[in-house]
């Protein structure tokens, strides 16, 4: 038996339609065997609190071994979980190929979809993972500023902690009232050519996400800012909905179904137009490109959408490796502090943001490959918040010691957190999301 393995891990089909996966005594079973395997090794403890939490456990029982903590207490390792995947595709030597085939977070959403089917998830997260209809009725013109003032109220913040669980210092994204949608039309630079490579067709289709669309359409528009630029014909995906990747942290497959299956027609028209697909947020990326295909291995269409999903700037860099990336910038971004988001490294990509913004001239990157803490609605959440600037802080530490000119992440929500991690030492800190940064360099 081999005690470790350096092969690349094998992520094996997701078994959730089966009544088997929801079996209780199956599942504590294996949480039993998986906290075992965890316990002699200890290597992610770094890496979120479902560790420490489960360390702890064990370490204060009285056998000082796994068969000494209640099972009762076993949610409560499940509760820290958040989807990173990093334990997974980054730390553990266990994951198949080898033989005690651990999968944590695959055994962490199997323990979810348990709680949500047993009805044991608290009303205020089904409610913050509805992302769709919440964010249109809150970006409806006038409801809109009103959740932007209730968002800086003091008052109202407070209020939000009791009734509804939300830290009321956990920074909240603004709402726009005019979304990515309104603001451009269906196809932007329709007059250029595209040249396609022999892994790109030359012509994006953006699917804008919830987050892109009403939280920071800023962020698309400097997306097709950069694609025109670079002679690359943009179409905007209005009609998609939510990727699912906040109803699979809560357990909700049924719901990630539907999600897809309704997003899916839309994916495949792009694709049959000769479109290649990316998307703002990596999440949403990884959901198309992971975690669906792992649920629905059988599915030929979710295979058809995967082969044709791209990180953006794994998008340029295919692009630039092919001599059709322009270099004509006009701007140095001097120091950048670039944070590598948790769903953008297990993509296994490498680090594709950082190799493009070295391009720039005079421009020197810090990459930081640590958590941010964000993680979807982890840092928002009263019981969590404090926990998530604790993971927060070693990368919050890092940007300073960087003494960076800007600082930035490919998940615009762990840069609002680690800019609300430096607010004590720097009131104006802002992150800048790389695109961003690439525009400003370009002088668009």
């Amino acid at each position: 038996m081999r005690e470790g393995s350096l092969e690349a891990p094998d992520r094996q089909p997701l078994d959730w339609q089966s009544e088997a996966f929801f079996d209780r005594e199956s599942l504590y079973t294996e949480l039993e065997r998986v906290f075992d395997i965890c316990h002699g090794c200890r290597r992610c403890v770094s890496l979120c609190d479902s560790f420490p939490t489960l360390f702890d456990l064990v370490d204060e029982s009285d056998t000082l071994e796994v068969d000494g903590v209640d099972r009762n207490d076993y949610m409560k390792v499940v509760d820290q979980c958040y989807l990173c995947d990093l334990c997974a595709e980054t730390k553990c030597p266990y994951l198949p190929p080898h033989e005690w085939a651990v999968d944590f977070p695959h055994l962490m959403l199997r323990a979810k979809a348990y709680k949500y089917r047993q009805k044991d998830t608290k009303w205020r997260d089904r409610l913050i993972t509805s992302t769709d209809p919440i964010f249109d009725l809150l970006s409806t013109p006038g409801l809109s500023g009103i959740a932007n003032a209730a968002a800086g109220s003091s008052a109202l913040r407070n209020l939000g902690d009791k009734v509804l669980g939300i830290h009321p210092k956990a920074p909240l994204p603004r709402l726009h009232s005019r979304t990515s949608s309104a603001r451009h039309p269906d196809d932007v630079g329709a007059h250029l050519t595209p040249e396609a490579t022999d892994r790109t067709t030359g012509k994006v289709a953006i699917y804008i996400t919830c987050y892109g669309d009403h939280n920071e359409p800023e962020l698309v528009e400097d997306m097709v800012a950069v694609f025109n630029h670079n002679g690359i014909p943009v179409r905007l995906l209005k009609d998609a909905r939510c990727c699912g990747m906040p109803k699979l942290e809560l357990g909700d497959l049924d719901k990630v179904a539907k999600l897809k299956d309704a997003n899916l027609p839309t994916f495949l028209k792009a694709i049959d137009d000769g479109y290649d697909i990316i998307a703002p947020i990596p999440s949403c990326v990884l959901m198309y490109k992971q975690e669906l295909p792992l649920m629905f291995p059988e599915d030929t269409n979710v295979t058809r959408v995967r082969e044709a999903f791209f990180d953006p700037f794994e998008y340029l860099m295919l692009r630039h490796r092919a001599g059709l990336v322009k270099t004509d910038f006009k701007t140095s971004l001097g120091k950048v502090a670039y944070h590598v988001a948790c769903h953008q490294r297990v993509q296994n990509i490498g680090m594709k943001t950082r190799d493009f913004l070295k391009l720039i001239d005079g421009t020197e990157v810090t990459a930081i490959e640590r958590c941010s803490g964000h993680d979807g609605t982890y840092a928002v959440k009263s019981e969590t918040y404090d926990k998530a600037m604790k993971i927060a802080r070693p990368v919050v530490n890092r940007v300073k010691q960087s003494e960076a000119d800007t600082f930035g992440s490919d998940c615009p929500m762990a840069g609002r957190l680690i800019a609300h991690g430096l607010e004590a030492d720097d009131p104006n800190a802002k992150a800048e999301h790389p695109i961003t940064m690439v525009r400003r360099a370009y002088g668009l």
